[in-house]
């Protein structure tokens, strides 16, 4: 595989009393004609602070707003995004989010594992910050490459990977190729099949979805009936690292409608009845993704597995009760 070149944008140190000079440095900066994407990146930064901040001190979360770093990787041609946050001397954790989502939707998350690890979060190809596939290669295949070649580059010989939804079809396919990498595997609510009618549910969204919002406020308006258990703060981090304006002004999402084009029915249990590492599947009990069935296949089929079900949750369980998935993931990470 191509050598993915690895390339540091700006680093965010918007902490503390570092905010106070952030704050000075930005007005000089604008006198200084910065790019506008540079100005907004900083901007980004500490609304995803703030919104950290908030989340933390509603779920009684660790409230240390460790500073990320956005980063860029060039794999096969596409420029894909990634935050890093930690020192290279820790362990590695690498986080893949969801279908249509971003690296963003960690934000409220990760302060509780960088004392540990040095996280990473991607922007799968096709959303976030990252670029589209002119071929709309999104099979769960053509993500799992951009992982390898990102671990590859940043000479990772061992990580701890965290996937959602179609993130965790992600990190299930990789830990079955690459069982010798792998430390230990976070999977949350998803399994190795996707019916069609899943794959039928994204597509109808995607064009029902299509006509955009007026505001942000209206899309989290939305997000909240659709997702009532989940804080607002959480969705309106969603809302906002995901959505662009178009230019009749309207609000749309970031993510390459021609995602549908790999979010077909798919099944990867040769992928993932390889995988050896300590692996525990966390299930939304209220969520039909990953059935009964389909759980205790995953028992019977890997040596070294947990599923754990979290009852009346959905699909992110990490949004909806994040304090009980943190109690979930630390004693898997037998952390204290």
């Amino acid at each position: 595989m191509p050598s993915a070149g690895i390339n540091t944008f700006i680093i965010h140190d918007l902490t503390g009393p570092c905010a106070h000079r952030a704050s000075a440095r930005g007005t000089h900066m604008m006198k200084m004609k910065l790019p506008r994407r540079t100005l907004l990146h900083l901007a980004a930064s500490a609304a995803a602070l703030q919104s950290m901040a908030r989340i933390a001190r509603a779920q009684n979360l660790p409230t240390t707003q460790t500073p990320f770093m956005d980063r860029y990787a060039m794999v096969d041609g596409l420029r894909l995004h990634y935050l890093d946050w930690g020192t290279p001397t820790k362990p590695a954790m690498i986080l893949v989010h969801g279908i249509a989502r971003h690296a963003h939707t960690f934000d409220h998350i990760v302060p509780e594992f960088t004392r540990d690890y040095r996280v990473i979060a991607l922007d799968m190809r096709g959303h976030g910050d990252s670029a589209w596939s002119s071929e709309g290669a999104y099979l769960v295949e053509d993500h799992v490459k951009d992982l390898e070649a990102i671990i590859h580059e940043l000479g990772l010989a061992r990580v701890t990977l965290w996937g959602n939804s179609t993130g965790g079809r992600v990190v299930q396919v990789y830990a079955g190729l690459h069982p010798e990498i792998v430390e230990r595997l976070i999977v949350e609510d998803v399994g190795p099949e996707r019916p069609q009618s899943i794959a039928e549910g994204f597509a109808n969204r995607v064009r029902r979805e299509a006509v955009g919002w007026a505001s942000e406020d209206d899309l989290v308006t939305q997000l909240k009936t659709q997702n009532p258990r989940t804080p607002e703060p959480i969705l309106r981090t969603y809302a906002r690292f995901g959505t662009t304006r178009r230019s009749d002004g309207r609000l749309i999402w970031k993510f390459d409608p021609n995602l549908v084009k790999g979010f077909v029915e798919t099944e990867l249990w040769q992928y993932v009845s390889k995988i050896t590492s300590p692996t525990i599947f966390v299930i939304g009990g209220a969520s039909p993704i990953v059935p009964a069935e389909i759980q205790k296949r995953l028992s019977n089929t890997l040596p070294n597995c947990e599923v754990v079900v979290m009852p009346g949750l959905g699909h992110y369980p990490n949004e909806e009760d994040t304090t009980g998935f943190l109690t979930l993931v630390n004693r898997f990470l037998k952390r204290g």
